[in-house]
């Protein structure tokens, strides 16, 4: 059995997205942390954040809901903490 050499492949450019390697979870949970439930229902009109509200709750409804998660994402890059969108890996 003789093994064919691979060609070199060159390295890959840094991703421009700022999300990269940001799980929902992670991403949420900061948002939480930095603004609390009530405020972000305030910013982002979505029920899952005003009427009883939880992780689990929002993460199921975010995932099954691609226009919602497209909202928390880009309010995230927008308003999130500066530090946060620069520090991986995510906590």
């Amino acid at each position: 059995m003789t093994t064919t050499p691979q060609p070199d492949t060159p390295p890959k450019a840094p991703s421009s997205d700022p999300l990269q390697g940001l799980t929902l979870a992670v991403l949420l949970e900061r948002l939480v942390t930095l603004y609390g439930w009530e405020e972000l229902a305030r910013f982002i009109n979505i029920r899952c954040f005003s009427h009883d509200p939880s992780i689990k709750s929002s993460l199921t409804f975010l995932r099954r809901t691609p226009w919602a998660r497209q909202e928390v994402e880009t309010f995230y890059v927008k308003y999130g903490h500066s530090a946060w969108l620069k520090s991986y890996p995510a906590k």
